[in-house]
């Protein structure tokens, strides 16, 4: 299910991606203005992700005090830790080649936004496989905002005990309410 969703994600002609990380980042305008965080985590595009770093950048430019940050692996089986992030900082590539910012203070963010590869409508998803995300979201109360393409969506993708439910869920066909954040509403 991974594997078929990165393929088609992967095979995506980039004008098409261009259109459709714009349908996503003008749905991310509305859920992030009813938010309303004042620190925001977001990943570096990884393996044809929706490419968020202009959109961050200007909701960073768009009110005093805001925080961005990125995820940073420091253990194995381990959450994440995020450190603040700025356009410019100086970055350093992982064991994936995923840039991470060198330095910069460790923030705990308001939301996170986590990439989907495969998902349903329940928040699920999948990822790579590490578990970072899940450890991360059930170590530290956060608001999980998934972010990806429709069509990485799935009927199920038969969550284990341990998965961790989004949120939210937002998408080039929108923002929608997973059960988990009708349930904390």
């Amino acid at each position: 299910m991974r594997d078929r969703a990165l393929v088609a994600r992967e095979a995506l002609p980039s004008e098409v991606r261009a259109v459709m990380e714009r349908a996503i980042e003008g749905h991310l305008d509305g859920l992030v203005e009813q938010l309303r965080p004042r620190s925001l985590a977001f990943c570096w595009p990884y393996r044809a992700e929706p490419d968020l770093r202009a959109w961050v950048t200007r909701w960073l430019g768009a009110g005093e005090g805001r925080l961005a940050a990125l995820p940073v692996v420091l253990e194995k089986d381990a959450p994440l830790v995020f450190r603040a992030w700025t356009p410019g900082a100086t970055m350093q590539a992982d064991r994936h080649g995923i840039p991470f910012p060198v330095a910069g203070v460790t923030v705990l963010p308001d939301v996170v936004l986590v990439p989907l590869n495969a998902f349903d409508a329940g928040g699920f998803r999948l990822g790579y496989g590490g578990g970072y995300f899940d450890r991360t979201l059930a170590a530290k109360r956060l608001q999980a905002i998934g972010v990806g393409f429709e069509l990485g969506r799935v009927d199920s993708v038969l969550p284990q005990q341990h998965d961790r439910a989004m949120d939210w869920l937002v998408t080039e066909a929108g923002a929608f309410a997973t059960p988990v954040q009708s349930v904390n509403a």
